[in-house]
């Protein structure tokens, strides 16, 4: 394409699976591209020990990241930005303008946001009552050896946890789940592993969240009143959308609804609704969203 009024003819924010699989669509029908990601590329896909449902058969998230990301680099017409943030997405009639936190602009016919979701924090759940400011990894970022012969803390039951016991089938890890009635459907799966103890609460104090061990104070669904001790916490409470500042048009929940977008901006990946947060969706998704550009750019209908 190559049309000189703009710096690229697609800018992708987000390196994640949408974002990857976006890049390598718009290159396979002659379209330049630049991806803004600021960590690195597939950076959460490298932390999933254990995947199904996937096609090539791959079984652990690094694996098909590797796969990905050597796919990626390999493709002449996508442009890298690595370690940039965007601060800022604009859309109208011509163009969208992307700022990255270098104060850099960028301008193409088209954008796809893929940048996904990042995790709930203590601070975000109305259940916990936290330190201001505290912040906790998730647990599928737990290190097993570390944690191995540990107790952990596990602040709500989403469904994580069960991907955590299942990659790592023979460790000695101990889990408390703590987590709310709205959560319960959740632990289905993990109910009758030995290495769980469920703790259905209306509400839980975190004392601390660092050193070599934190206390909690919980409030029971009954009622009743207990201290919680463990080695460490992590989090379990989902996720919500980290979609950039600017035009983008968010959802009651925060989502970016597809249909709800300025003509020039393409949501693709998890940044689109909780009821679609899969790989395999994420890379169909970041596929259309390049064909997307690609008819739009040529003025052709896009159907289906």
């Amino acid at each position: 394409m190559g049309d000189t009024r703009y710096d690229t003819d697609l800018i992708i924010t987000g390196g994640g699976p949408a974002g990857c699989a976006a890049a390598r669509m718009a290159a396979s029908v002659g379209m330049r591209s630049i991806l803004v990601e600021p960590d690195r590329l597939c950076r959460n896909l490298y932390r999933i020990p254990a995947l199904n449902n996937v096609l090539g058969g791959y079984t652990g998230g690094p694996e098909l990241a590797d796969a990905i990301v050597a796919e990626l680099k390999s493709t002449e017409l996508c442009r890298l930005e690595l370690g940039r943030y965007v601060t800022e997405l604009r859309a109208d009639d011509d163009q969208v303008t992307v700022t990255l936190d270098t104060g850099a602009s960028l301008t193409a016919p088209y954008a796809v946001a893929a940048t996904g979701v990042g995790p709930l924090q203590p601070g975000d759940a109305t259940w916990i009552t936290a330190p201001v400011g505290l912040t906790l990894p998730a647990l599928w970022q737990a290190d097993a050896d570390v944690a191995r012969g540990r107790t952990l803390l596990v602040l709500g039951g989403d469904r994580p946890i069960g991907t955590f016991l299942r990659a790592h089938p023979t460790t000695t890890t101990r889990l408390l789940v703590a987590y709310p009635a709205t959560d319960e459907y959740k632990t289905d799966e993990i109910r009758d592993d030995p290495r769980v103890t469920l703790l259905p609460v209306d509400h839980l104090t975190l004392r601390g969240g660092e050193g070599s061990q934190l206390s909690a104070e919980a409030v029971g669904q009954d009622g009743t009143h207990r201290t919680i001790t463990a080695d460490a916490a992590f989090l379990s409470l989902g996720n919500a959308p980290a979609a950039p500042p600017g035009d983008l048009t968010r959802g009651p929940d925060g989502y970016c609804p597809p249909t709800d977008q300025h003509p020039r901006l393409i949501v693709a990946g998890d940044l689109r609704s909780a009821r679609f947060q899969r790989i395999m969706t994420a890379l169909g998704s970041g596929s259309e969203a390049a064909l997307h550009a690609y008819y739009g750019a040529r003025d052709l209908p896009i159907k289906g």
